[in-house]
Formats: structure tokens, C-alpha cells, sequence
């Protein structure tokens, strides 16, 4: 009994750890695709039940899927700024048409994917993940001064509740350590929804109306459509959310001491492709997995799966109740936009740390680097320049995001992948002397 309470509140704080992620994904999306509030309540339960069926797929070791870790998967926040540009172009049900071929691809992939490792480096990877979050920051801004098109636009009592959200995430960062600084962007949101209730800014009435329980619904936004720049957009987002879960799936496995092997890894890729292919169809998000809940794993010492199998289920049982899931749909604009300044940071700044394990002593990596960062920031600010081009060829600048990774990819393969004269010489002369002394 005295374990099970243990296992239980573990499981409780795996969840506080990965709530705000999960739920704040679904928040940012569907306002700025402009969903209602009805909608908004249910993308956010269909979320969260979502994490648990996810996390249940990853956990659960068998022939076909699942590495058999103690993985909790959610949301990735890398997929964020692709589905708010692919809903504001070419609809929401593109967002799912696009969401479902991409984990399809992965699916296919997830046997191969080891061995194209070599073809996303940090150089590579930084760079995409660090012009994500540079994409999304005009979204937090955006959201600060109460959200684009809202008739308060830039008011001080939007601005206030914004920079104060965010000094409290600051101030609980820099005062607080372990569980408290992991949901700390969790109690700067509370609080910030607290404080905008007693301004009168936080309507009660989803809460009121939404329902006590309710099961996904297949397809409730429509039957998904499919386009390739959306396709080619989550494909990008895709791969590099199995890049971050490789490198969580080492973590792990040196925590717990087991050793995983290549068709362990396939098993984990393929997991989260079919937790793709059953978020589109429920029309919820990509998963991937969630580093924050690593460091639980680390601080607790608690290694064994029976506490996720716990978390997931916690999950699963939120998710079922959208009168908790409006909850969240309640909280005002800027309240979230100061939490966003945060966490689209953040996404920058662990952008620049991958970019620290470049070797920058080359003039190559700079110049990938600079070209990929530059051309993704270039197209997202001014899209138009490439209004004139045959359609066949917008598939890779109407998004910042392709443009970037392509260029990055592109780039690495001509500077680090194929094999260079000078390069040639160079490793020819230290050959020659090595063979000499």
C-alpha cells in the first residue's frame, strides 16, 4: 500500500511536469486558427487523452512498437509555428491531412532512420530548432497584448498581466529548484488567470457548459485533406522530433542501465509515428517524447515503468472530463503570451545550445549556420518575395521553416557529407605524418 502512494504520487508529478506543455500547445493553436470556445475545450481533452494513449504506446515493449522506457510522451512544441502557418494558409483539416502523412512516413522510416542519423548533426538540427522559435515569437508578442484583432489590442491591463506572468516564471526559476522551477510556467499561468479574474478579464461560461465526460470523436474537425508543403512541413518537424527522442532515448536507458539497440530505437520511431497517425485521426497533435520528465526520473530514482503505466492512465482520465480540459480554455490571452515569451524562448535558446556541439573552428558549419537561420527568418518576414515563382518551387519557401531545413540539410550534406579535395588532402598529410612519427 505505502508503494502504490508513492507510485501514485510520482505519477502525480510526471503529469504537473508535462501538463503545461500539453496543455498550452492546444491553447496557442487553436486561438490563433481561430477555434471557438466549444472547440478549444475539446482539442484541449482530446490533447491530454492523447498523451496518455501516446505514452501508453511507448512504454508498452512489444514486437511491432514501443522501446520499453520510462518515456512520457506529449505534444512537441517543435510543431507549434508549422500548424498555426499550415491552418492560417490551407485550413485546419490540412493540419491533420499532414499530421497523418507524416506519421505515416515515420512508421516507414523508423527501421532505416538509425542510419540516416548522420544526415541531421547538431548543425543541422540547431539550426531547424532554433528558426522554429524565432518564427514563433511575433505569436507570444502577439498574445502579450491580448491577442491580434482584439479590441484591447496593447492595453495596460494586458501588458501588466503579461510581464507579470512572465517576471514570476523568472523569479521562480531563479529562487526555486527541482519540482517548483519544473511547473514553474504551470504556476505563472495559474496565477496569472487568478490575477485576471479579480480585473473581471477571465469568462467562466465554457466551464459551465462544457460536459462532465465525453469520448474523442474520429475526424471532429472534418475529414483531413492533404497538401505537399504542409506534408513536406510536418515530415521536417517529424524528423527532428526523432533526433531530440533519440537523444532522450539514450538518456534514459544510461539512467536506468539497459542497453538499447537498433531495433529497440525502430520500436521507440515507430511508437511515435502511430501516436502521430492517432492524433490526426482524433484530431490532436505529433508526440514526441518530453525530456522535463526525464530529470523526475533522475531525481526520484524511481526507474521502473509501473509509475508512467500510472501517469498514463492519470492521462487518459483527465482527458475524458472536458469540464477540467475548459478549465484551461478560460485563460486570457495575455496571461498565456507572457508564459509563450518564456517557452518560444526557451525553444530558441535549446536551438543554440544543440548549435554548442558544433565544431565552429570550420568556416562551414558558420556558413550553414548563417545561411539556414538567415533564409528561415528572410522568408518568414517577407514571404512575399517569392510570390512570382512556379508553384512546383513554393513548396520549399512558403514556410520559413522548409526553406531553413532544407538549406541546413542541403548545406551539410555539400560541406560535411561529401567528401571535399582539400578535406581529402588534409587527412591525406596527417595520415603521412602520423605514419612518420
Amino acid at each position: 500500500m505505502k508503494q502504490t502512494a508513492k507510485n501514485i504520487s510520482l505519477g502525480i508529478q510526471h503529469v504537473l511536469a508535462m501538463y503545461a506543455g500539453a496543455v498550452v500547445v492546444p491553447l496557442i493553436v487553436g486561438s490563433a486558427i481561430g477555434l471557438s470556445g466549444s472547440q478549444l475545450t475539446y482539442l484541449v481533452a482530446i490533447d491530454i487523452f492523447m498523451c496518455g494513449i501516446a505514452t501508453f504506446l511507448q512504454v508498452w515493449k512489444n514486437r511491432f512498437f514501443g522501446i520499453g522506457l520510462p518515456i512520457v510522451l506529449g505534444c512537441t512544441f517543435t510543431a507549434v509555428g508549422p500548424m498555426i502557418a499550415i491552418g492560417s494558409e490551407y485550413g485546419v483539416s490540412s493540419i491533420y491531412g499532414a499530421i497523418l502523412a507524416s506519421g505515416l512516413i515515420v512508421i516507414l522510416i523508423s527501421s532505416i532512420f538509425g542510419k540516416l542519423v548522420k544526415f541531421f548533426p547538431p548543425v543541422v538540427t540547431g539550426s531547424v530548432v532554433t528558426i522554429i522559435g524565432i518564427t514563433l515569437i511575433p505569436v507570444a508578442m502577439n498574445n502579450m497584448a491580448g491577442g491580434e484583432g482584439s479590441p484591447d489590442f496593447g492595453s495596460q491591463e494586458n501588458l501588466l498581466l503579461a510581464f507579470g506572468v512572465l517576471i514570476l516564471i523568472i523569479l521562480l526559476n531563479r529562487f526555486f529548484t527541482g519540482f517548483v522551477r519544473a511547473i514553474s510556467i504551470l504556476i505563472g499561468i495559474m496565477a496569472g488567470t487568478v490575477a485576471a479574474g479579480f480585473m473581471g478579464m477571465v469568462d467562466l461560461q465554457p466551464v459551465q457548459e462544457a460536459s462532465w465526460f465525453n469520448i474523442g470523436k474520429p475526424f471532429y474537425f472534418g475529414t483531413p485533406t492533404f497538401e505537399l508543403t504542409p506534408i513536406l512541413t510536418m515530415t521536417i518537424v517529424a524528423v527532428v522530433s526523432m533526433v531530440e527522442s533519440t537523444g532522450v532515448y539514450f538518456a534514459l536507458a544510461d539512467i536506468t542501465n539497459k542497453k538499447i539497440t537498433e531495433k529497440d530505437l525502430a520500436r521507440g520511431y515507430r511508437a511515435e509515428g502511430l501516436a502521430y497517425v492517432l492524433g490526426a485521426i482524433f484530431n490532436a497533435f505529433p508526440y514526441t517524447a518530453f525530456s522535463q520528465n526525464v530529470g523526475l526520473v533522475q531525481m526520484s530514482g524511481i526507474k521502473t515503468n509501473r509509475v508512467i503505466y500510472i501517469t498514463a492512465m492519470m492521462l487518459i482520465g483527465l482527458g475524458l472530463v472536458p469540464k477540467i480540459a475548459a478549465l484551461a480554455t478560460i485563460i486570457p490571452s495575455s496571461v498565456l503570451g507572457g508564459a509563450m515569451v518564456a517557452m518560444f524562448g526557451m525553444v530558441v535558446a535549446y536551438g543554440i545550445k544543440m548549435l554548442g556541439q558544433v565544431q565552429f573552428a570550420t568556416q562551414e558549419n558558420l556558413l550553414i549556420v548563417a545561411c539556414s537561420v538567415g533564409l528561415g527568418l528572410g522568408v518568414t518576414v517577407v514571404p512575399e518575395m517569392f510570390a512570382g515563382l512556379p508553384e512546383s518551387v513554393k513548396i520549399l519557401t512558403n514556410s520559413g521553416i522548409v526553406a531553413g531545413s532544407v538549406t541546413a540539410i542541403i548545406l551539410n550534406i555539400i560541406f560535411n557529407i561529401i567528401p571535399s579535395p582539400s578535406k581529402q588532402k588534409k587527412s591525406e598529410e596527417t595520415v603521412v605524418q602520423s605514419q612518420a612519427s
